[in-house]
């Protein structure tokens, strides 16, 4: 999941000076709060996603089909509010960008903002639901963020289940300022043949999967994919640094003038029919393929009417507070929809009764969400986010 503030102060080294482009960059002085807005959004998918899991440790609803058709609603929702994620990452990171910096600078900011609140909810699910099941060394391996790394459906996608993310974005953030510096060298004029490229690495790991690995053991829950075509696609992140790229270059593309904008509504409305065509192709396109074009042009269009100052739903303030506490609410909705669960036993529940339970689960996270975002991780980042001042240093 991105976790970036929307602001111009994350960044690295210049690259040599590319040619000037044919027309004029956009200001990069906007602090992009719809973009900040539309992050929780995006993290009310992943809720959804696994509120509707069809398993015990999660279901609240009777088999009585709404707990069908909510699970057959939601089945691909973690997978583009991932995507989304991912996208948005490399966009901000780009656009925000600044000409003097370091890449130890940059990945300091960057453990500061995410390892704080990563081993908190890591250490909640530990203690309230997963320590009774986890082997220590799946426990280990999640703690330092190294579960994307085994293509293991069970290890991916232990302890804090949506944590899983955090280690492909970790990879992301390592390569960055490597990046960010080829990125630069590319003409505005080439962008799109390089964000062409990108858009087909994402849609040519489904079919290479497809074509080249074991198509068992299935996934847990259904035949949809096997266990290896699943890893390779969704969380190995060499794979999934597609989309992080591809946010990249699309903030190149927009800075230089280089981006056709279809607006916010048309992106809207793309979106909806690219969800929609997830549930007619082949499961594992549905998870990044069907949805990752008009995920870009939504992100594009959101910066775009921030950059021009225009009016957009999601920068108001309470869109912008959901969206700062949005990381916290990825990392610990799945905690609390699990605790829940336990703590009200085997019992399940009418669809009217349910959809209360869901409503209840996301006002709690929002509140347990803004409670890591006050105490943790904005006085972290505000404290540790640049080195301490040689005179700072203690002495003796």
């Amino acid at each position: 999941m991105a976790t970036d503030q929307l602001a111009p102060s994350l960044p690295i080294r210049e690259a040599a000076q590319a040619p000037a482009p044919a027309t004029p960059k956009r200001s990069l002085t906007s602090r992009l709060p719809s973009l900040t807005g539309l992050r929780f959004p995006a993290a009310l998918l992943v809720f959804a996603y696994h509120s509707a899991l069809p398993i015990p440790s999660l279901r609240f609803l009777a088999d009585n089909g709404a707990e069908f058709d909510y699970a057959k609603i939601a089945g691909q929702a973690g997978g583009l509010g991932v995507s989304f994620f991912f996208v948005l990452s490399g966009f901000v990171l780009t656009w925000s960008a600044r000409k003097k910096d370091t890449a130890r600078a940059f990945w300091r900011r960057r453990l500061v903002k995410i390892y704080p609140n990563y081993a908190i909810a890591w250490a909640l699910a530990m203690v309230l639901f997963a320590a009774s099941y986890t082997p220590v060394r799946t426990a280990l391996a999640n703690l330092f963020m190294l579960q994307v790394w085994v293509p293991d459906f069970n290890v991916n996608f232990s302890v804090d289940p949506p944590s899983w993310s955090l280690g492909a974005e970790a990879i992301f953030y390592a390569a960055f300022p490597l990046l960010h510096l080829v990125f630069q060298r590319i003409r505005p004029q080439n962008l799109k043949y390089w964000i062409t490229g990108a858009v087909a690495g994402v849609v040519a790991a489904p079919a290479l999967a497809y074509a080249l690995l074991p198509s068992g053991p299935g996934i847990p829950g259904g035949e949809l994919s096997s266990v290896s075509q699943y890893w390779f696609t969704y969380v190995l992140p060499p794979v999934r640094i597609f989309d992080f790229a591809l946010g990249m270059l699309v903030a190149h593309a927009v800075r230089n003038g280089r981006w056709k904008n279809i607006g916010m509504i048309w992106s809207s409305v793309l979106l909806v029919a690219g969800y929609v065509l997830t549930n007619y192709v082949p499961y594992l396109y549905g998870q990044r393929a069907a949805c990752i074009i008009p995920v870009v042009l939504l992100i594009a269009a959101t910066a775009i009417a921030d950059a021009e100052d225009r009016f957009t739903i999601f920068r108001n303030r309470a869109m912008t507070w959901l969206g700062e506490i949005s990381f916290a609410f990825y990392l610990l909705h799945f905690v609390v929809l699990a605790t829940t669960r336990k703590l009200l036993g085997t019992h399940m529940f009418s669809t009217p009764a349910g959809i209360a339970l869901l409503v209840a689960e996301v006002g709690i996270s929002i509140l347990v969400a803004w409670a890591l975002y006050v105490l943790v991780e904005r006085p972290i980042t505000k404290r540790f986010s640049k080195p301490r001042k040689r005179s700072e240093l203690p002495t003796g």
